[in-house]
């Protein structure tokens, strides 16, 4: 079913966010707590921004399970960034593979998804042919998260967004890309649901989606944190604390990583969360 997580803020390590809390992300890949599916052994990625070296992106991506990847175990410890995102995988369109390991990187952009298009190898042929050349020669793998981005960059082009731009015209694209799906799917006869529970970054901006095509069949959970310092307390779990002065930072968690709830909001079904560069958070409804 996947699991994955987002931070944006004040620079911190990525060991805090990705492995320090009682429900981290590597717990998750071995017992998730909120998903039917409780283990996402399929992979790892990380992606991650240090926009004083380079605007792209770094990204490591594994087929191992993120608990037993030393590279990300030993490594996460010593990389610090003001945004990251990280993913672990449930395969279920595409191999387990390095090419189909989120977060997919698009030039400055990472995406990553939780969910999917049931049916998905019945519209893939014509769902391509509304890529531009670009995004189709972009695409390596075979999973539908990596047709998705590219058709919702494709869908950018067409719609001019330039860099990442307000919450409007990023809420828009992801409405036509999920409306340029389903027209494919009733094409086909397809009635089954589609998942988009999605992030997308730049580095300097998050936007998530959380979305059903069948609202009432939405069982996939995502949650966001708003102005929050985090910090670890004396047995190196991760804590918050409620911003004093200046937003500090937030997160994107398909599950609550610690218990503290207070800090917790879930995104309602059919809705998009935008964080802009200065951490404010707004809700979007999503057609």
């Amino acid at each position: 079913m996947c699991r994955f997580v987002a931070y944006i803020g004040a620079p911190t390590l990525i060991d805090k966010i990705l492995i320090n809390p009682s429900n981290s992300l590597v717990n998750q890949s071995f017992s998730a707590l909120e998903s039917e599916m409780t283990v996402n052994g399929d992979g790892f990625g990380l992606g991650w921004y240090n926009k004083e070296i380079k605007e792209e992106p770094g990204r490591y991506v594994s087929v191992l399970p993120a608990w037993n990847d030393q590279n990300l175990l030993n490594n996460a410890s010593i990389t610090k960034s003001n945004c990251f995102l990280a993913h672990v995988r449930a395969a279920t369109v595409g191999s387990v593979s390095l090419e189909n390991c989120h977060p997919f990187q698009y030039n400055e952009y990472l995406m990553m998804h939780n969910g999917g298009i049931y049916d998905f190898d019945k519209i893939k042929q014509s769902l391509s042919s509304l890529l531009d050349e670009e995004a189709f020669l972009w695409i390596k793998g075979q999973s539908d998260t990596q047709y998705i981005f590219a058709l919702f960059m494709t869908n950018a082009r067409k719609m001019g967004m330039d860099k990442f731009p307000d919450a409007e015209v990023l809420v828009a694209c992801f409405n036509k890309t999920f409306a340029d799906i389903e027209i494919l799917k009733k094409e086909k006869g397809i009635t089954s649901v589609a998942i988009y529970n999605m992030v997308l970054s730049n580095g300097y901006g998050l936007i998530a989606t959380r979305y059903s095509t069948d609202p009432t069949n939405d069982f996939r959970t995502l949650y966001f944190t708003e102005n929050v310092s985090c910090k670890l307390n004396i047995k190196g779990d991760l804590e918050f604390e409620k911003g004093k002065v200046e937003r500090n930072a937030a997160l994107i968690s398909s599950e609550k990583l610690t218990d503290d709830d207070m800090f917790w909001k879930e995104i309602p079904s059919n809705h998009a969360v935008y964080i802009d560069r200065t951490l404010e958070v707004t809700l979007h409804k999503l057609d």
